[in-house]
């Protein structure tokens, strides 16, 4: 190969490369379109909202709703399962194209990424096992507990959360943690309760549907005390193509419209959390 070809080669690579960034306008939803495939990031392992089933598929509220996007949009949805540490990093690359996993958009989120729309809003809620001697919230002052890693119910047990999306009700912190153990996901802190009282934990801050959920699967666990936080959740893309929001925006408004969220809500959770209450 002489040179000339070798320089041609390189500049093709790099255009290659380039497109496959999301970078400028356009530039996702014309990949996505032109592919007519749609890749969401979501957990794989946090129930009713998104989990593997008994066909090992992917199964749940926030699959359900990401799937509705994709029929929208007229493309087929394809799921990745990052850790949620991953995906709230951002420097996607193009390794995804929207994440559709219960993000609470705030001010320091948005420095990263943009938030097409609101699909629901859920209550944040305590759990202890079921042998524990805590009857308020405040009895668990100096007690371990434990959370998902770099989400919103770390930083309420941390005293260090700010709720500033749009239509987050006002909270106030019940109690102060001796120490605050972060895991995975919920269903690893669950797992660690379960062994007992104290054992390794006191208790896991996490949303309401997902203790409702761990209950209904077996765990020896109770939600102790009223929802500490209300939190409005998003559907989540990286800064750059205003086009790619709009049409995800247009898609969760006809969602919104034609009453597919209430009934997938009511479908997983047995309550319509798709409006503020």
């Amino acid at each position: 190969m002489n040179r000339l070809t070798k320089i041609s080669a390189a500049a093709a690579s790099l255009a290659v490369a380039f497109a496959a960034l999301p970078a400028n306008a356009g530039a996702v939803l014309d990949r996505v379109m032109a592919a007519k495939d749609l890749k969401v990031a979501t957990d794989a392992n946090w129930a009713p909202q998104s989990f593997m089933n008994e066909k090992n598929e992917l199964d749940g509220f926030d699959v359900d709703v990401a799937k509705d996007i994709g029929k929208r949009l007229g493309v087929k949805v394809e799921f990745v399962t990052p850790g949620w540490d991953i995906i709230t990093a951002g420097n996607w690359a193009g390794r995804w194209d929207m994440h559709v996993g219960s993000m609470t958009p705030t001010k320091k989120r948005a420095e990263i990424f943009d938030f097409p729309a609101v699909y629901y809003y859920t209550p944040a809620a305590v759990a202890v096992h079921k042998d524990s001697k805590a009857t308020k919230l405040s009895d668990l002052d100096g007690k371990v507990v434990g959370t998902t890693a770099t989400s919103t119910f770390e930083a309420y047990a941390k005293g260090d959360l700010t709720l500033d999306a749009a239509g987050a009700p006002p909270f106030k912190y019940e109690f102060k943690p001796k120490e605050v153990k972060s895991y995975a996901n919920s269903t690893t802190a669950f797992d660690d309760l379960r062994l007992g009282d104290g054992t390794r934990l006191d208790a896991v801050v996490s949303s309401l549907p997902s203790i409702l959920d761990a209950l209904k699967a077996g765990y020896p666990i109770k939600q102790i005390g009223d929802p500490v936080f209300y939190e409005p959740l998003a559907v989540a893309i990286e800064h750059g193509d205003k086009e790619f929001n709009d049409r995800i925006a247009e898609a969760v408004k006809g969602m919104q419209a034609d009453g597919t969220l209430s009934k997938l809500s009511v479908k997983w959770y047995g309550v319509d959390y798709t409006v503020v209450k």
